[in-house]
Protein backbone atom coordinates (compact mmCIF):
# COMPACT_ATOMS: atom_id res chain seq x y z
CA UNK A 1 0.00 0.00 0.00
CA UNK A 2 1.31 3.45 -0.90
CA UNK A 3 2.23 6.17 1.55
CA UNK A 4 -0.14 8.45 -0.32
CA UNK A 5 -3.37 5.63 0.11
CA UNK A 6 -2.55 5.05 3.48
CA UNK A 7 -2.76 7.99 4.56
CA UNK A 8 -6.07 8.44 2.65
CA UNK A 9 -7.21 5.96 4.72
CA UNK A 10 -6.41 7.14 7.73
CA UNK A 11 -8.60 10.53 7.36
CA UNK A 12 -11.25 8.78 5.85
CA UNK A 13 -11.15 6.78 9.07
CA UNK A 14 -11.35 9.95 11.07
CA UNK A 15 -13.85 11.73 9.17
CA UNK A 16 -15.95 8.44 9.63
CA UNK A 17 -15.11 8.82 13.56
CA UNK A 18 -15.61 12.27 13.37
CA UNK A 19 -19.33 11.76 11.86
CA UNK A 20 -20.49 8.90 13.95
CA UNK A 21 -19.38 11.08 16.91
CA UNK A 22 -21.80 13.72 15.65
CA UNK A 23 -24.61 11.84 15.00
CA UNK A 24 -24.46 10.17 18.11
CA UNK A 25 -24.74 13.82 19.92
CA UNK A 26 -27.72 14.80 17.99
CA UNK A 27 -29.67 11.90 16.15
CA UNK A 28 -31.21 12.74 13.11
CA UNK A 29 -34.73 12.04 14.54
CA UNK A 30 -34.01 14.60 17.35
CA UNK A 31 -33.06 17.18 14.88
CA UNK A 32 -35.79 16.75 12.88
CA UNK A 33 -38.03 16.38 16.32
CA UNK A 34 -36.44 19.67 17.43
CA UNK A 35 -36.32 21.82 14.68
CA UNK A 36 -40.48 20.95 13.79
CA UNK A 37 -41.41 22.16 17.59
CA UNK A 38 -39.35 25.65 16.68
CA UNK A 39 -41.90 28.15 18.33
CA UNK A 40 -42.65 30.75 15.57
CA UNK A 41 -41.25 33.29 17.73
CA UNK A 42 -37.92 31.59 17.93
CA UNK A 43 -34.96 30.90 15.84
CA UNK A 44 -33.50 27.36 15.92
CA UNK A 45 -30.16 27.07 13.49
CA UNK A 46 -30.01 23.57 12.07
CA UNK A 47 -26.28 24.23 12.35
CA UNK A 48 -26.34 24.05 16.01
CA UNK A 49 -29.80 22.62 16.73
CA UNK A 50 -29.52 22.12 20.20
CA UNK A 51 -29.69 25.92 20.79
CA UNK A 52 -32.98 27.95 21.02
CA UNK A 53 -32.65 31.70 20.28
CA UNK A 54 -35.65 33.64 21.75
CA UNK A 55 -34.30 36.93 22.69
CA UNK A 56 -34.79 40.19 21.95
CA UNK A 57 -38.77 39.49 20.44
CA UNK A 58 -41.02 41.70 23.00
CA UNK A 59 -41.83 38.11 24.86
CA UNK A 60 -44.19 38.43 27.19
CA UNK A 61 -44.21 35.03 28.14
CA UNK A 62 -41.96 31.94 27.38
CA UNK A 63 -42.97 29.51 24.63
CA UNK A 64 -43.21 26.34 24.83
CA UNK A 65 -39.36 24.46 24.68
CA UNK A 66 -38.36 22.02 22.09
CA UNK A 67 -37.39 18.90 24.02
CA UNK A 68 -33.82 18.63 23.04
CA UNK A 69 -32.94 21.97 23.64
CA UNK A 70 -29.77 22.48 26.00
CA UNK A 71 -28.85 26.09 24.98
CA UNK A 72 -31.98 28.23 25.70
CA UNK A 73 -31.61 32.46 24.68
CA UNK A 74 -34.90 34.41 26.60
CA UNK A 75 -32.86 37.96 27.23
CA UNK A 76 -34.42 41.05 26.14
CA UNK A 77 -38.13 40.59 26.43
CA UNK A 78 -41.00 41.30 28.35
CA UNK A 79 -41.06 37.94 30.70
CA UNK A 80 -43.04 38.02 34.15
CA UNK A 81 -43.60 34.21 35.05
CA UNK A 82 -41.13 31.51 34.28
CA UNK A 83 -43.44 28.78 33.95
CA UNK A 84 -43.17 24.98 34.70
CA UNK A 85 -45.20 24.38 31.46
CA UNK A 86 -43.20 26.07 29.03
CA UNK A 87 -40.30 24.49 30.40
CA UNK A 88 -41.86 20.89 30.73
CA UNK A 89 -40.56 19.28 28.18
CA UNK A 90 -37.06 20.66 28.30
CA UNK A 91 -35.57 18.22 30.31
CA UNK A 92 -32.20 18.41 28.60
CA UNK A 93 -31.52 22.58 29.48
CA UNK A 94 -27.59 23.42 30.47
CA UNK A 95 -27.50 26.83 29.74
CA UNK A 96 -30.64 29.67 30.54
CA UNK A 97 -29.93 33.18 29.66
CA UNK A 98 -33.38 35.03 31.14
CA UNK A 99 -31.68 38.48 31.71
CA UNK A 100 -32.97 42.08 31.17
CA UNK A 101 -36.68 40.47 31.91
CA UNK A 102 -39.64 41.68 34.47
CA UNK A 103 -39.51 38.79 36.43
CA UNK A 104 -40.59 38.98 40.06
CA UNK A 105 -39.74 36.63 42.41
CA UNK A 106 -42.95 35.44 42.77
CA UNK A 107 -42.78 34.86 38.86
CA UNK A 108 -41.04 31.78 39.13
CA UNK A 109 -42.98 29.01 39.40
CA UNK A 110 -41.93 26.68 42.25
CA UNK A 111 -40.11 23.38 41.25
CA UNK A 112 -39.63 24.79 37.49
CA UNK A 113 -35.73 25.67 38.41
CA UNK A 114 -35.12 22.53 40.15
CA UNK A 115 -36.84 20.40 37.69
CA UNK A 116 -34.08 21.37 35.02
CA UNK A 117 -31.83 18.33 36.58
CA UNK A 118 -29.12 19.12 33.87
CA UNK A 119 -28.80 22.81 34.03
CA UNK A 120 -25.22 24.34 35.05
CA UNK A 121 -25.66 27.94 34.06
CA UNK A 122 -28.29 30.59 34.99
CA UNK A 123 -28.39 34.12 34.10
CA UNK A 124 -31.79 36.26 35.85
CA UNK A 125 -29.16 39.90 35.31
CA UNK A 126 -31.71 42.80 35.26
CA UNK A 127 -35.07 41.84 36.48
CA UNK A 128 -37.23 42.43 39.26
CA UNK A 129 -36.36 39.63 41.86
CA UNK A 130 -36.88 40.20 45.43
CA UNK A 131 -34.69 36.92 46.99
CA UNK A 132 -32.93 34.44 45.42
CA UNK A 133 -34.86 32.06 43.64
CA UNK A 134 -34.95 28.39 45.61
CA UNK A 135 -35.19 25.57 45.10
CA UNK A 136 -32.14 25.08 42.46
CA UNK A 137 -30.92 22.42 40.82
CA UNK A 138 -27.89 20.07 41.95
CA UNK A 139 -26.20 20.60 38.48
CA UNK A 140 -26.10 24.71 38.37
CA UNK A 141 -22.24 25.68 38.47
CA UNK A 142 -22.96 29.18 37.32
CA UNK A 143 -25.59 31.47 38.84
CA UNK A 144 -26.07 35.18 37.84
CA UNK A 145 -28.44 36.98 39.64
CA UNK A 146 -27.11 40.81 39.59
CA UNK A 147 -28.95 43.76 39.48
CA UNK A 148 -32.12 42.89 41.01
CA UNK A 149 -33.95 44.35 44.01
CA UNK A 150 -32.51 40.75 45.59
CA UNK A 151 -32.45 41.89 49.75
CA UNK A 152 -32.84 37.78 50.93
CA UNK A 153 -31.01 35.14 50.62
CA UNK A 154 -33.21 32.27 52.07
CA UNK A 155 -31.56 29.98 54.71
CA UNK A 156 -30.40 26.71 53.12
CA UNK A 157 -31.07 27.87 49.70
CA UNK A 158 -27.32 26.48 48.44
CA UNK A 159 -27.80 23.40 50.14
CA UNK A 160 -26.87 20.44 48.00
CA UNK A 161 -25.35 22.70 45.16
CA UNK A 162 -21.99 21.40 45.06
CA UNK A 163 -20.95 22.38 41.78
CA UNK A 164 -21.84 25.85 41.82
CA UNK A 165 -18.40 27.36 41.88
CA UNK A 166 -19.82 31.05 40.59
CA UNK A 167 -21.97 33.47 42.43
CA UNK A 168 -22.98 36.79 41.24
CA UNK A 169 -25.11 39.22 43.22
CA UNK A 170 -24.01 42.71 42.35
CA UNK A 171 -26.41 45.49 42.30
CA UNK A 172 -28.79 44.66 44.46
CA UNK A 173 -29.96 45.28 48.00
CA UNK A 174 -28.52 43.03 50.08
CA UNK A 175 -27.20 44.26 54.17
CA UNK A 176 -25.28 42.61 56.67
CA UNK A 177 -27.61 40.86 58.09
CA UNK A 178 -28.98 38.77 54.68
CA UNK A 179 -25.27 37.72 54.04
CA UNK A 180 -24.51 35.48 57.33
CA UNK A 181 -22.84 32.02 57.81
CA UNK A 182 -26.62 30.57 57.23
CA UNK A 183 -27.69 32.12 54.83
CA UNK A 184 -24.49 31.23 52.32
CA UNK A 185 -24.74 27.84 53.79
CA UNK A 186 -24.26 24.76 51.31
CA UNK A 187 -21.45 26.84 48.80
CA UNK A 188 -18.83 24.20 49.68
CA UNK A 189 -16.77 24.71 46.28
CA UNK A 190 -17.70 28.70 45.45
CA UNK A 191 -14.83 30.40 43.55
CA UNK A 192 -16.05 33.16 42.79
CA UNK A 193 -18.66 35.76 44.66
CA UNK A 194 -19.60 39.40 43.63
CA UNK A 195 -21.33 41.41 46.35
CA UNK A 196 -20.39 44.61 44.42
CA UNK A 197 -22.99 47.38 44.69
CA UNK A 198 -24.82 46.22 47.83
CA UNK A 199 -25.81 47.58 51.10
CA UNK A 200 -22.84 45.93 53.29
CA UNK A 201 -21.18 48.20 56.01
CA UNK A 202 -19.23 44.67 57.25
CA UNK A 203 -16.84 42.28 55.89
CA UNK A 204 -19.26 39.50 54.79
CA UNK A 205 -19.28 36.69 57.29
CA UNK A 206 -19.58 33.07 56.07
CA UNK A 207 -17.74 32.77 53.42
CA UNK A 208 -16.15 29.67 51.97
CA UNK A 209 -12.82 28.65 52.55
CA UNK A 210 -12.58 27.73 48.54
CA UNK A 211 -13.47 31.34 47.75
CA UNK A 212 -10.64 32.64 45.16
CA UNK A 213 -12.54 35.80 44.12
CA UNK A 214 -14.51 37.95 46.34
CA UNK A 215 -15.79 41.55 44.57
CA UNK A 216 -17.17 44.33 47.22
CA UNK A 217 -16.89 47.24 45.49
CA UNK A 218 -19.22 49.84 46.02
CA UNK A 219 -20.32 49.45 49.40
CA UNK A 220 -20.37 50.65 52.87
CA UNK A 221 -17.72 49.00 54.58
CA UNK A 222 -15.31 51.04 56.62
CA UNK A 223 -13.37 48.08 58.98
CA UNK A 224 -11.94 45.04 58.44
CA UNK A 225 -12.30 42.40 61.15
CA UNK A 226 -8.46 41.67 62.47
CA UNK A 227 -7.36 38.02 61.15
CA UNK A 228 -10.54 38.21 58.67
CA UNK A 229 -8.65 36.50 55.97
CA UNK A 230 -7.77 33.20 58.17
CA UNK A 231 -10.78 31.39 56.66
CA UNK A 232 -10.20 32.50 53.67
CA UNK A 233 -6.95 31.15 52.73
CA UNK A 234 -7.03 30.69 48.84
CA UNK A 235 -8.06 34.19 48.16
CA UNK A 236 -6.34 35.90 44.91
CA UNK A 237 -8.27 38.21 43.92
CA UNK A 238 -9.91 40.83 46.49
CA UNK A 239 -11.57 44.34 45.43
CA UNK A 240 -12.60 46.30 48.12
CA UNK A 241 -13.14 49.76 45.59
CA UNK A 242 -15.57 52.52 46.71
CA UNK A 243 -15.97 51.65 50.16
CA UNK A 244 -15.66 53.69 53.24
CA UNK A 245 -12.27 51.79 54.72
CA UNK A 246 -10.15 54.29 56.44
CA UNK A 247 -6.61 53.40 57.47
CA UNK A 248 -8.27 52.78 61.51
CA UNK A 249 -10.12 50.50 59.69
CA UNK A 250 -7.15 48.18 58.03
CA UNK A 251 -5.53 46.07 60.38
CA UNK A 252 -1.60 46.39 59.35
CA UNK A 253 -1.12 42.67 58.85
CA UNK A 254 -4.58 42.15 57.67
CA UNK A 255 -3.78 41.69 53.82
CA UNK A 256 -0.48 39.21 55.14
CA UNK A 257 -1.79 35.83 53.25
CA UNK A 258 0.18 34.37 51.19
CA UNK A 259 -2.32 33.27 48.46
CA UNK A 260 -3.11 37.07 47.49
CA UNK A 261 -2.41 38.44 43.80
CA UNK A 262 -4.65 41.41 43.18
CA UNK A 263 -5.71 43.91 45.81
CA UNK A 264 -7.87 46.20 45.08
CA UNK A 265 -8.61 49.40 47.87
CA UNK A 266 -9.17 52.43 45.18
CA UNK A 267 -11.28 55.29 46.34
CA UNK A 268 -11.17 55.10 50.13
CA UNK A 269 -10.30 56.92 53.00
CA UNK A 270 -6.93 55.85 53.50
CA UNK A 271 -4.16 57.59 55.26
CA UNK A 272 -1.36 55.19 55.08
CA UNK A 273 -0.50 52.25 52.90
CA UNK A 274 -1.07 48.84 53.99
CA UNK A 275 1.67 46.49 54.54
CA UNK A 276 2.21 44.72 51.26
CA UNK A 277 2.03 40.90 51.20
CA UNK A 278 5.40 39.49 49.53
CA UNK A 279 3.41 37.43 46.83
CA UNK A 280 1.10 40.21 45.57
CA UNK A 281 1.65 41.04 41.98
CA UNK A 282 -1.06 44.23 41.73
CA UNK A 283 -2.34 46.80 44.04
CA UNK A 284 -4.31 49.82 43.56
CA UNK A 285 -4.66 52.16 46.26
CA UNK A 286 -5.27 55.50 43.97
CA UNK A 287 -7.70 58.08 44.67
CA UNK A 288 -7.39 57.66 48.95
CA UNK A 289 -5.42 60.36 51.18
CA UNK A 290 -2.37 58.65 51.51
CA UNK A 291 -0.07 61.66 51.79
CA UNK A 292 3.65 59.69 51.66
CA UNK A 293 4.96 55.91 51.38
CA UNK A 294 7.52 54.76 52.75
CA UNK A 295 9.46 51.25 52.31
CA UNK A 296 10.43 50.82 55.58
CA UNK A 297 7.02 50.92 56.45
CA UNK A 298 5.57 48.63 53.69
CA UNK A 299 8.07 46.06 52.80
CA UNK A 300 7.36 42.62 53.60
CA UNK A 301 10.77 41.61 54.00
CA UNK A 302 13.68 43.68 55.19
CA UNK A 303 15.04 45.55 52.77
CA UNK A 304 18.48 45.42 53.49
CA UNK A 305 18.08 41.17 52.63
CA UNK A 306 16.58 41.61 49.49
CA UNK A 307 17.95 40.35 46.77
CA UNK A 308 17.43 38.33 43.45
CA UNK A 309 16.12 35.18 44.77
CA UNK A 310 12.82 33.96 46.11
CA UNK A 311 12.87 37.01 49.01
CA UNK A 312 12.28 39.18 46.85
CA UNK A 313 9.04 40.66 46.64
CA UNK A 314 6.49 39.85 43.74
CA UNK A 315 4.99 43.46 43.17
CA UNK A 316 4.47 44.62 39.78
CA UNK A 317 2.18 47.37 39.13
CA UNK A 318 1.59 49.76 41.97
CA UNK A 319 -1.12 52.74 41.68
CA UNK A 320 -1.30 55.41 43.94
CA UNK A 321 -2.58 58.38 41.77
CA UNK A 322 -5.54 60.73 43.05
CA UNK A 323 -3.66 61.04 46.36
CA UNK A 324 -1.52 63.88 48.10
CA UNK A 325 2.02 61.78 47.16
CA UNK A 326 4.47 64.36 45.47
CA UNK A 327 6.94 62.30 42.88
CA UNK A 328 9.75 61.15 43.06
CA UNK A 329 9.24 57.67 44.93
CA UNK A 330 11.17 57.09 47.61
CA UNK A 331 14.64 54.79 47.05
CA UNK A 332 14.18 52.61 49.76
CA UNK A 333 10.37 51.38 47.98
CA UNK A 334 12.09 50.58 44.62
CA UNK A 335 14.86 48.72 46.28
CA UNK A 336 12.53 46.36 48.07
CA UNK A 337 10.04 46.00 45.12
CA UNK A 338 12.47 45.22 42.05
CA UNK A 339 10.16 43.49 40.06
CA UNK A 340 8.22 46.74 39.99
CA UNK A 341 7.26 47.49 36.48
CA UNK A 342 5.26 50.47 36.23
CA UNK A 343 3.91 53.01 39.07
CA UNK A 344 1.12 55.46 38.95
CA UNK A 345 1.19 58.56 40.93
Amino acid sequence: MSIKMERFLRLLCAACLLDAVLSQDMPYEERMAQIQACPPECHCPSNFPRAVYCDNQGLKSIPPIPPFTWYLYLQNNQIQVVSADALRNATQLRWVNLSRNKITSEGVEKGTLDAMSRLEHLNLDDNLLSWVPFPLPASLEHLSLSRNRISKIPDGVFFGLDKLTFLDLQGNKLMDDAVTEVSLKGLNNLVQINLAKNQLSSMPLGLPPTTTQLFLDGNNIDKIPTGYFKGLPKVAFLRLNHNKLGSSGVPNNVFNISSILDLQLSHNLLTEVPLIPAGLEQLYLDHNNIKSVSGSNVCPTDIDSVDANDSVPRLRYLRLDGNDIEPPIPRDVILCFRLLRSIVI
